[in-house]
């Protein structure tokens, strides 16, 4: 650190709710003074803001390792994260978060993982590894863990299931939060999950939710990711509840971190009319005192992570420093990349037609997963069936296409099922990156291009396909199946390509490789389809 400097622009005070010209002076990575200098007149001053952070963001969604993915953010005034490192764990295990952590180390910016609660998430799926209360004892104890990552298994908690409440203890022991993961539970269900010593949920898909939780002294993190978007249902919440609110983006891809981060949750709240001091409570201030984050606010004293915008309408960023070093200047980041050393689990061998031959004898209606655009639950269809030759085949006519996940980790039986909303009328898309396990999960117009766009995936050790007969792209991911470690504009150059591609077949959902993946992500209700087979997420198990 060592260098000084001073700023001058117009200081956005969030706590004492004024802006005003001030001189800024840092020194050693800190904010030694902030002086009001009174009007200057004939200069025009940009706005010096608190830094924006993620409130709760899986990294690997965005298909970046964490010192590529803070490259990206850095450039739209991200100074931090407060990062669950579930999905790589659910990979590697600990391993996986210490891979997190000391890549992220290697960068200027302040990544703040958690502990991850349910790893795997649940026992109706074959993950490739499981972190145990005792796993999460060792890590909650190290500095480098601020917190209990969402807790999904919130049946474990209604219940008081032994090793779950396990869990939690040890984070409250160490005074450290614990996250939750509750999508649609309300009333009394929800005050018991709340009692536990859960604070937080980024689940909410309604006003009326979000207000029952609040109602316990729950925080409501309101979430714009990739596919989940909730912040339309929930944003007029921070006119009453600014204390008490959050944004994140949960999962965000990396063509959609290219172009922007919490600096547009901002700038959507402002033009609703929400007070400034209000939003940028939610997306600066509330995190570093629910986290109790290492991450400065902008006063004597503070870490010098802070933001310099235009205006206080769009939020363009044209300068974020963290601990007094500048490392985004107008759209440019000044992060460099640095070396990745992959690791992974992959344990696949190619697939044939016949694995994913789906007979069907029964004279009934067929249940069918619906696909939602923009949410990560999904309705549970019964529909009629047609039968060729005693096959059941994807119908692009009624838009009932054949879905399959692989095993990755272990030769076992192809779990097969059938999804409405994917629009395909030809061709297939296939992912290493399914939730929360991570195997392979694919979807298509026919068997033959399903099989092609899976034995893809095998082919890169992991990563997202799509095919259309003899055209077909790869974007390997060899960090677990989940992540590149290359330049992250280049992977995002690549993303949107072969998103583009799989729209050409037909797809109108916005985000279909991210729908995709949740697809097999059983924790949140209706129908999903795990490497075991179909799972009801309302009664808890095989259908």
């Amino acid at each position: 650190m060592g260098t000084s400097f001073k700023i001058t622009g117009n200081l956005v005070d969030v706590f004492k709710k004024e802006i005003y010209p001030a001189d800024v002076q840092v020194a050693d990575g800190k904010i030694s003074s902030v002086t009001p200098v009174g009007h200057l007149s004939g200069q025009t001053l940009n706005y010096i803001l608190p830094g924006f952070i993620d409130s709760h963001v899986h990294i690997e969604s965005s298909m970046l390792v964490p010192s590529e993915f803070a490259r990206l953010a850095v450039v739209h005034g991200t100074v931090a994260t407060v990062s669950d490192p579930h999905e790589i764990a659910n990979v590697c295990g600990i391993e996986g978060v210490e891979f997190m952590i000391e890549n992220g180390k290697q960068v200027p910016f302040k990544f703040n993982f958690g502990a991850p609660s349910c790893v795997p998430a649940t026992v109706f799926e074959t993950a490739g590894a499981a972190l145990d209360s005792g796993d999460l004892q060792k890590l909650l104890e190290k500095d480098e863990i601020k917190y209990l990552s969402e807790m999904m298994n919130f049946p474990g908690v209604l219940f008081n299931d032994e090793e779950v409440m396990k869990k939690i203890a040890a984070a409250k022991a160490l005074n450290k939060p614990v996250d939750g993961h509750a999508p649609g539970l309300r009333g009394e269900k929800a005050k018991q999950y709340i009692d536990a010593g859960i604070t937080t949920d980024h689940e909410c898909f309604t006003k009326e939710e979000a207000l029952d939780k609040l109602g316990y002294g729950m925080k409501i993190i309101i979430r714009e990711g990739s596919a989940a978007k909730n912040f339309e249902a929930l944003i007029d919440l921070l006119n009453d509840y600014p204390d008490r609110i959050m944004f994140c983006s949960d999962d965000k891809h990396p063509d959609s971190l290219v172009a922007g981060h919490i600096n547009q949750l901002c700038a959507r709240a402002v033009a609703r009319g929400i007070d400034i001091f209000k939003v940028l409570q939610a997306a600066c201030v509330n995190p570093v005192l629910h986290y109790k984050l290492d991450v400065g606010l902008l006063r004597q004293g503070d870490d010098a992570d802070f933001v310099v915008v235009d205006n206080l309408q769009d939020f363009r960023v044209s300068q974020t420093y963290i601990n007094g070093r500048l490392v985004a200047e107008n759209g440019t980041s000044l992060i460099q990349s640095v070396p990745v050393t992959a690791i992974n689990r992959f344990n696949c061998l190619p697939i044939e037609e016949d694995d994913i031959k789906t007979i069907f004898k029964r004279e009934e209606k067929l249940l069918v997963i619906e696909a939602l655009d923009g949410q990560l639950i999904t309705n549970k269809l019964e529909e009629d069936v047609v039968v060729t030759n005693g096959e059941l085949l994807s119908d692009t006519e009624r838009d009932i296409l054949k879905m399959v996940v692989v095993n990755r980790y272990n030769k076992a039986p192809v779990a097969k099922a059938f999804v409405k909303n994917f629009g395909l009328k030809h061709g297939a898309i296939a992912s290493s990156v399914a939730h929360d396990s991570h195997n392979i999960i694919a979807v298509g117009a026919d068997d033959a291009s399903i099989v092609q766009a899976v034995n893809a995936v095998i082919a890169c050790s992991g990563g997202v396909s799509c095919v259309d007969g003899g055209d077909e792209k790869c974007l390997p991911l060899p960090v677990a199946g989940l992540m590149s470690g290359r330049d992250g504009y280049g992977v995002a150059n690549e993303y949107t390509a072969i998103d583009a591609m799989a729209k050409g077949l037909g797809s109108r959902l916005s985000a279909p490789f991210m729908t995709l993946s949740f697809m097999a992500l059983l924790v949140i209700p209706h129908l999903k389809l795990s490497d075991l087979g179909l799972f009801d997420g309302d009664s808890f198990k095989f259908v």
